[in-house]
């Protein structure tokens, strides 16, 4: 069974897709706020998230943000908000799909079974090297650790093994439309996962450059 976290701090809002969601056969979670919300995403896993943008302890991308450096998972925003800037905003932090509130229900279940679909090709477990990376519960065999940013960048990388992803691509989902161009930075961090990940970091196997262009993850 699928599960939905749903984040919203209108009790109506929330009995409503709770009904809902439970009518159509997905199990499903609430909170009222952005601290829980992440809470519930490192005790509970969802499949799923609704996020609200309004929520009374801290901006809805800031909780995007959070959820991204934690799940693999689409997350689809409904709010009340309808200017562009605050859509760019959402999908820039890591949003999957905005939705203007108020919303038809079937429409809203269009857009999950969408972003579903897109879903199940994110990565949930790979093999790096001598390691098994297990992205649903952040774990690294050996012993290993990763940042928030690294799971990012590395969720991204793996989301598509053996495509191209471009500088800005990368530095856009993972640090925000702020950070294009600072390929710098990149280069940074991806020699770090390399360090932690490839067995020789100076011949990589998984983690390739494309010179001028981007990074490629190779499975093997």
């Amino acid at each position: 069974m699928t599960r939905v976290l749903v984040v919203d701090d209108e009790p109506q809002i929330l009995r409503a897709l709770r009904i809902n969601l439970a009518a159509r056969r997905y199990e499903v979670a609430v909170a009222r706020d952005g601290a829980d919300a992440l809470r519930q995403a490192d005790a509970w896993h969802p499949d799923l998230v609704l996020l609200d943008l309004g929520l009374p302890d801290v901006a809805g991308t800031q909780v995007i943000r959070g959820l991204r450096a934690r799940l693999a998972v689409p997350i689809i925003v409904l709010s009340g908000r309808v200017g562009s800037r605050d859509k760019v905003e959402a999908l820039d932090a890591g949003a999957d799909d905005y939705i203007t509130k108020p919303f038809a229900v079937d429409e809203l279940f269009a857009r999950i079974r969408a972003v579903t679909r897109r879903g199940g090709r994110h990565t949930t477990e790979t093999r790096i090297g001598e390691h098994i990376v297990d992205f649903v519960r952040r774990t690294v065999s050996g012993g290993v650790r990763l940042t928030p940013t690294e799971w990012r960048l590395l969720e991204v990388l793996s989301r598509d093994p053996g495509t191209l992803i471009a500088h800005d691509r990368l530095l856009t989902e993972v640090w925000g439309q702020a950070w294009v161009g600072q390929t710098g930075h990149l280069r940074q961090y991806m020699a770090r996962l390399r360090r932690k990940l490839e067995p020789d970091p100076a011949h990589p196997r998984h983690l390739l450059t494309e010179p001028g262009m981007g990074y490629r993850f190779q499975q093997q």
